[in-house]
């Protein structure tokens, strides 16, 4: 069995895939194949791009939480 070789996005496809996560984190399958004709990419590419997204996300929401507990904005 071989390993699927490295899909690499323009930055246009990019900047569709981000608006489309703004929308829904987790689309279902019907609009992963919707996604993926706009895009040009086979759906299974979509649901692994949203699983990536959603683990960077993810990972941000974390380290943006950890950063707020480290250096509280208070008042005084």
């Amino acid at each position: 069995v071989r390993k699927k070789s490295r899909t690499f996005y323009s930055a246009e496809q990019v900047e569709e895939l981000e608006k489309m996560f703004q929308e829904d984190h987790y689309p279902d399958n019907e609009k992963r194949r919707e996604i993926a004709a706009v895009v040009g990419v086979t759906p299974q590419r979509i649901m692994v791009w949203f699983q990536n997204r959603r683990a960077k996300w993810r990972k941000l929401e974390k380290l943006s939480v950890k950063g707020n507990k480290k250096c509280p904005t208070s008042a005084a």
